[in-house]
C-alpha cells in the first residue's frame, strides 16, 4: 500500500538524502522537482533562510534544523553532534571516567526526521480536512530533549541529575547493568520489572543453575521483583554472578540456547551480522535494488468499502475528530497514542488493574510510592491527552464495551506480543468484520511475521541487534548504551503515528483501511543505514568515539567545573583555522579555563558550531531556545500538582494543538460506558459489581 502515490516532494538543502525523504518515498511519494506544484516541501535550512522561496499555499512544508526556526539560537551553527550535546543525549552517554561519547550514526537527526514524518502526515491529514497547507517546524535539539524522560523527572521532582553509567540503564532511583562481555563479543541483557520481565528473568536463573554457575538469583519471586526498589548490595551481588555467567558464553550460544530458553538477551551485532540476519531476510527487509533498507513500516491494505464518515472534533490540532482505541502500554504504544492525542485525536485508553502499565509501577522519584497507580510522573509524561477505561478483559462482559468502541473507532493501536490481539479476538481481520474501514497499527520489537516475531525484546534489543550498541563508545573500551535513554522506544511511535495519519487520509480517498506493522528492529536498522552501506562495501565499521566519517573534525572538550564539557564540530579547514586563532593549538587548555555557556556563545559568534553538553538543569532552567519552543508544557496533575510535561516536539503554523493531563486508572470508565458504548446506569452498576471495570 502506497498512501502517498501521486504526491511529489520537493527537497531543499541536503534533504534529498535524509531519512525523512526516504520515509515519504517509502509511502509512494515521488522525490525531486521544483517547489512549484509540490505537495510536500522539506528542508534543513529553516524559515529564515527561505524568505525568498515561494512555497505553495497548499503544500505541507517541513523544516528540520538543529535549533528550529525562530528563537534566539535559530541562527547558531549545529549539526548532529551539537544537537546531541544541547539536547541532553550526549551528556549521559559513555563511561563515568571518560568524556561523553556520541551515539553511533546520526541518531538525533534520524529521530527528528521521524518526528517530522509524523508531523508531515498529520498536516497532510489536516489538509484533507480544510484544504490548506502549513509549515511544520522541527528542532533536532528539542527532539533530543524529549528523549530524556527519566532525567527530566529526576530533576523536576528530586533535583537530582543522572550521570553517565556506561553499559547500564538509569531508571531514576536504580541503575541496572545491561551490556555484558561474552567470550567472543558482547550482549544486551537487563532484568525487567514484574509480569513483563518475570518469565525471562526466571529463564536466565534456570540457565545459570543448569550449567552449575553460582546463582544468587535462585528462588527469586520475579512477579514481585521491582528494579527500582531492589537494594543496591543485592543488585551488586546479582550482577557479579550474571557477569561471570555471560563471560563463559559465546555469541552463538546467546543467539541459539539463550533464544530457546527465552532470556532477555541478544548479541550486540556488528553491521555485517545485521546484513546476514535470517529474520530480516525472512521479512524481505533487504530485498531492494540497493540491498539497503527502504521500508519503515509494512502496510497491508484492507478491502475497499464505502468511504467512512469523517468525524469532526472539538479539540484543536491537525488530527481533530480522529477516534483512537488504545490497547497500548509501556513506551512504544503510549507515545504513539500520546502523539495522536496531543495532535487532537480522541483517545480511549484500555487499561486493567489486574495488569497495570509498567509506567504505573516504576517508582522513579520521591513523590511516587509502590502500589499507587496514579502518582507516577513517568506515566503522566507518556499519557497526556487520553481518557482511561479500566477493563478486565478476561470477563466476557467486557465485550459490551469493546465492541461498540470498535464500531466507534477510526484507529486501533496496540504493541503487545504478536498474536496477543488474535487471542483476544481483536486482530485486524476480526476488527474488519465489525468495522471494515478501520486502521490498525501494531508495534513490536521484531514485527508481526518472521522467525523471531514471537520472541522477547525491549528497547535495548533493537539497539543491540541493529549495530547501534556495538558502534557506540570508545575503541579501547566495551560498547556503552547508546544515548543511555530510550531510543527505539521513542522512534517507533513516530513512525507508527505518521503511518496512521497517512493511512487515514488514504482511507478518505479510497475507502480502504489498513494494518500497519512497525518493527523496532527494522527501524533501528534504518538508522544504521550508512554503516550497513560501509559493510556492503567490504568495510568493518568499529567504535570511533566522537569521530564521524562525514565531519572534518569533532570532539568534546573540558570546560571549567566538575564534569562540564563543550562539543565542537569543524566542517572544513577554515573552521579549524578560526578556532585555533582564538584558542591556540591546545583547544582543551583554552576551554578548561572557561565556563561552558560562555565558550559556546563565543565560538558561535565566530561562526563555529559549538554547544554545551547540557544536563537537565541546563535544558529546563537555563536554555532560552527550549523554553521558547515550549519543550515542557505545564499540566496540573491531581496528585503530583502542576509540573512540566514533555511536549510532543512538533510546531504547526496553522493547526496548533493543546494537550491535557493524563488520566487516573479507570477515571473515565463510567462516562465512556455511558456516552460511547450506550449503556445505561443500571447496566453500568451491574458490570461494576461483576468486576468488569477492574
Amino acid at each position: 500500500m502506497t498512501p502517498l502515490a501521486g504526491h511529489r516532494v520537493a527537497t531543499l538543502g541536503g534533504m534529498a538524502d535524509r531519512p525523512l525523504a526516504r520515509f515519504l518515498a517509502s509511502l509512494g511519494a515521488e522525490l525531486g522537482g521544483p517547489v512549484e506544484g509540490a505537495s510536500f516541501v522539506i528542508d534543513d535550512l529553516g524559515l529564515e533562510s527561505l524568505k525568498d522561496v515561494a512555497i505553495p499555499e497548499t503544500a505541507v512544508h517541513v523544516s528540520v534544523t538543529t535549533f528550529g526556526s525562530g528563537g534566539p539560537r535559530s541562527g547558531w551553527k549545529g549539526g548532529e553532534f551539537v544537537a546531541s550535546a544541547m539536547g541532553g543525549a550526549l551528556r549521559v552517554t559513555g563511561e563515568p571516567d571518560l568524556p561523553p561519547v556520541k551515539e553511533a550514526g546520526d541518531a538525533c537527526t534520524f529521530h527528528a526526521d521521524m518526528v517530522a514524518a509524523s508531523g508531515a502526515m498529520a498536516a497532510h491529514y489536516a489538509r484533507g480536512t480544510h484544504g490548506k497547507g502549513q509549515h511544520v517546524d522541527i528542532s533536532i535539539q528539542q527532539v533530543a530533549f524529549s528523549r530524556n524522560f527519566n532525567g527530566i523527572l529526576c530533576w523536576q521532582f528530586d533535583r537530582r541529575k543522572l550521570k553517565r553509567v556506561g553499559g547500564a540503564l538509569a531508571y531514576g532511583q536504580a541503575t541496572v547493568r545491561a551490556i555484558w562481555r561474552l567470550a567472543d563479543g558482547w550482549c544486551f541483557h537487563s532484568l525487567m520489572t514484574g509480569r513483563l520481565g518475570a518469565p525471562a528473568n526466571q529463564a536466565l536463573s534456570d540457565w545459570m543453575d543448569a550449567v552449575g554457575a553460582p546463582n544468587p538469583l535462585h528462588g527469586t519471586d520475579w512477579l514481585s521483583y521491582n528494579r527500582s526498589t531492589l537494594p543496591a548490595d543485592t543488585r551488586a551481588m546479582w550482577e557479579a554472578a550474571i557477569d561471570a555467567f555471560f563471560r563463559s558464553r559465546t555469541k552463538a550460544e546467546i543467539a541459539t540456547e539463550g533464544l530457546r530458553r527465552g532470556i532477555n538477551a541478544c548479541v550486540a551485532n556488528e553491521p555485517t551480522d545485521v546484513l546476514a540476519d535470517r529474520h530480516l531476510a525472512a521479512r524481505g527487509f533487504f530485498d531492494t535494488p540497493s540491498g539497503l533498507p527502504e521500508r519503515f513500516a509494512a502496510i497491508r491494505a484492507g478491502s475497499a468499502v464505502a468511504a467512512p464518515a469523517i468525524h469532526t472534533g472539538d479539540r484543536p490540532g491537525p488530527l481533530a475528530g480522529v477516534r483512537v482505541l488504545d490497547f497500548a502500554w509501556a513506551l512504544v504504544g503510549s507515545i504513539t497514542t500520546k502523539t495522536l492525542g496531543d495532535l487532537g485525536a480522541e483517545i480511549v485508553k484500555i487499561e486493567s488493574r489486574t495488569r497495570p502499565d509498567l509506567a504505573r509501577l516504576d517508582v522513579q522519584v520521591s513523590a511516587s510510592q509502590p502500589g499507587n497507580w496514579d502518582d507516577k510522573p513517568w506515566f503522566a509524561h507518556l499519557n497526556s491527552s487520553k481518557r482511561s477505561l479500566s477493563l478486565n478483559m478476561k470477563k466476557p462482559e467486557a465485550r459490551e464495551l469493546i465492541d461498540p468502541l470498535i464500531d466507534w473507532a477510526d484507529v486501533v493501536v496496540e504493541n503487545f506480543s504478536p498474536g496477543t490481539m488474535k487471542k483476544l479476538g481483536l486482530d485486524y481481520d476480526a476488527l474488519c468484520q465489525r468495522n471494515p474501514g478501520i486502521v490498525m497499527v501494531s508495534g513490536s520489537v521484531f514485527g508481526q511475521t518472521g522467525p523471531l516475531a514471537q520472541e522477547w525484546g525491549v528497547d535495548g534489543t533493537g539497539g543491540a541487534l541493529s549495530g547501534r550498541t556495538f558502534l557506540t563508545g570508545y575503541p579501547t573500551r566495551d560498547p556503552v548504551i547508546p544515548g543511555a535513554v530510550p531510543y527505539g522506544d521513542v522512534i517507533v511511535p513516530f513512525v507508527m503515528a505518521g503511518a496512521v495519519a497517512a493511512a487515514l487520509q488514504h482511507r478518505r480517498e479510497t475507502g480502504r483501511g489498513a494494518h500497519i506493522d512497525a518493527s523496532m528492529y527494522e527501524i533501528c536498522v534504518q538508522q544504521m543505514r550508512d554503516s550497513l552501506s560501509a559493510a556492503r562495501r567490504g568495510e568493518r565499521p568499529q567504535r570511533s568515539g566522537n569521530a564521524d566519517p562525514g565531519v572534518f573534525f569533532q570532539d568534546v572538550f573540558p570546560a571549567r567545573g566538575e564534569d562540564r564539557w563543550v562539543a565542537i564540530s569543524l566542517f572544513d579547514e577554515d573552521d579549524r583555522a578560526r578556532l585555533h586563532a582564538m584558542t591556540g593549538p591546545d583547544v582543551a587548555a583554552w576551554t578548561a579555563q572557561r565556563e561552558d555557556h560562555a565558550i559556546a556563545s563565543t565560538l558561535q559568534a565566530a561562526g563555529i558550531a559549538c554547544g554545551v553538553v547540557q544536563d537537565c538543569e541546563d535544558m529546563i532552567d537555563l536554555d532560552p531556545q527550549l523554553a521558547g519552543r515550549g519543550a515542557l508544557v505545564t499540566l496540573d496533575h491531581p496528585i503530583l500538582g502542576p509540573f512540566g510535561h514533555i511536549a510532543t516536539p512538533i510546531s504547526f503554523s496553522r493547526d496548533r494543538f493543546a494537550p491535557f493531563r493524563a488520566p487516573g486508572m479507570g477515571e473515565h470508565a463510567h462516562a465512556i460506558a455511558r456516552t460511547l458504548c450506550g449503556l445505561d446506569d443500571a447496566r453500568i452498576a451491574e458490570l461494576e459489581a461483576a468486576g468488569v471495570f477492574q
